[in-house]
């Protein structure tokens, strides 16, 4: 999913037992996002998402890439600790 991306925007923020979710909604031309967790967590990526643990899970300090639409966002949430998502836009 990653051929031919360019890195642009990256967001951050932190997750602990109650769900991070990136402030800013990704840009109209972004349907992939790496997502990289630095501690165990649940990841949902919707419109208006908010994690739980009923979510897929992502493995800590691993680049996972993701499909995702225009104007959506992501929400993590912890599975035994807190930490920090990173979300950086792949466009191209």
């Amino acid at each position: 999913m990653n051929e031919y991306r360019r890195a642009s925007t990256h967001q951050s923020v932190a997750y602990t037992g109650t769900a991070g979710t990136i402030s800013s909604a990704v840009g109209a031309q972004t349907y992939c996002v790496r997502i990289v967790v630095t501690t165990a967590a649940y990841v949902k990526i919707g419109d208006s998402p908010t994690a739980t643990s009923s979510d897929m899970y992502v493995a800590p300090s691993r680049e996972e890439y993701f499909t995702c639409s225009p104007g959506q966002k992501v929400s993590a949430i912890q599975v035994a600790s807190g930490g920090s998502l990173h979300v950086t836009e792949m466009t191209g």
